[in-house]
């Protein structure tokens, strides 16, 4: 177990710099323009792979080759400083590699993770389908079926998923499915659709608030065929959490030994990685806001000499640095221990109110200025909002703390 510490060794050091640097290099000079354009930014997601900053080697390294957990909570944040739109373009892969990883075997892990980044050379895009438009918060009510074709080895997977990152242009599609839907949550799976499989198609493209360089649309699954090898965790351990969740509903007292649900498993281990996305946003808003302050005068003298702009400053940076430390904290335990009182939670339910709260205070310390897009900091506050939402909302974040912390089912 590596010691948890607040300071940062050499290479982790220079992996934030690296990061910050191709944030102000290559993503803030574009990302006003991709934010207009609400298109997915191919040309900077690719630059990235040159570098090797987007690709499986990175994720492995960060996540797997850090006893400490912080690499990446701390690469995100650089890069979310840079644009969140174009910060989730590069690492919303990264979700559905999360999925793979929590629920496939290792030989799925070696087969499908590295197909959801594709090469250098040749750029690749992996989605996680979860959400769908009646079952957002409520992933245990999915209509998103799965039937087994026993003579043909082969599942059948119909529905329509919402609210999809890389949904319909990625490469690899990580399907949440319901396989038995009387179990709700504990009858549910996860399946890799591959390239190229007939029946996935896009559906509408969302126009969205903010992360507008994000790419977000329907997932339609119509009959699509795959092999029963695409059933992540294999056939023999969904058959025996099945029965276990069976024997739940009529034993209540064993709901707990019956197996997490699919989806929720993946949430869990990327919450502390989204609360970094929001931090990076706020960092942002919080830096400018500082900046804008000393420079602008008003009534003869720098704006921030007057305590009504000092003091939100104050409180801004005081935010920023508390949802850091929740964060790190998170990712320590989600790497090193395991989570007591549902800290990965906590750690993104914080950053996420504070990503908003502190850009709207941004907007408030540049005036009139802040409200218009010359501006950054109206864009940062309109990305901000989407961390109190995807992942889970503010209330499910703060459901899921009070039954940890209460040890009961509240609902």
């Amino acid at each position: 177990m590596a010691e948890f510490s607040l300071q940062l060794n050499e290479e982790q050091e220079q992996i934030r710099d690296w990061v910050h640097d191709f944030a102000v290099n290559s993503i803030r000079p574009v990302a006003e323009e991709w934010d207009e354009r609400e298109e997915f930014p191919w040309p900077v997601v690719q630059e990235a792979a040159k570098i090797g900053l987007y690709g499986f080697d990175f994720m492995a390294n960060a996540m797997l080759g850090d006893p400490t957990g912080l690499t990446l909570p701390i690469a995100i944040e650089e890069m979310f400083w840079g644009d969140a739109g174009i910060g989730l373009s590069i690492m919303g892969s990264g979700l559905a590699a999360a999925g793979i990883s929590g629920n496939g075997t290792p030989e799925q892990m070696m087969e499908w993770v590295p197909q959801c980044y594709g090469t250098a050379d040749d750029v690749k895009l992996g989605a996680f389908c979860v959400s769908e438009p009646d079952a957002g918060s409520d992933v245990s009510s999915l209509r998103t079926r799965a039937v087994y074709d026993e003579a043909k080895d082969e599942w059948v997977l119909n529905g329509t998923k919402a609210w999809i990152t890389n949904g319909g242009i990625a490469n690899v599609h990580v399907v949440v499915a319901a396989v038995d839907p009387k179990l709700k949550g504990r009858g549910q799976a996860s399946f890799v659709v591959p390239p190229g499989t007939p029946g996935l198609s896009q559906g509408q493209k969302y126009k969205k608030h903010g992360i507008r360089a994000s790419h977000t649309a329907e997932v339609v699954l119509d009959d699509v065929r795959v092999p029963g090898s695409c059933l992540l965790g294999g056939k023999e351990r969904l058959d025996e959490k099945l029965a276990r969740s069976r024997e739940a509903l009529e034993n209540p007292k064993k709901a707990a030994s019956s197996g997490k649900q699919p989806a929720m498993a993946t949430f869990e281990a990327t919450r502390p990685a989204v609360g970094a996305q929001a931090i990076g946003v706020a960092r942002a808003a919080y830096e400018y806001a500082l900046e804008y302050a000393k420079e602008r005068k008003a009534f003869g003298r720098p704006i921030i000499q007057n305590q009504s702009i000092a003091f939100m400053l104050a409180n801004m940076c005081m935010e920023v640095d508390a949802a850091r430390l929740l964060v790190w904290r998170a990712a320590w335990m989600a790497r090193n221990a395991s989570y007591k009182n549902a800290e990965g939670s906590m750690s993104k339910l914080y950053a996420g109110r504070t990503a908003v709260r502190v850009t709207e205070r941004a907007i408030q310390v540049l005036g009139g200025y802040g409200y218009t897009r010359e501006y950054p900091v109206e864009r940062w506050h309109r990305d901000a909002k989407i961390f109190d939402i995807f992942e889970g909302t503010e209330q499910i974040q703060e459901l899921v703390i009070a039954r940890a912390i209460s040890g009961l089912r509240i609902e």
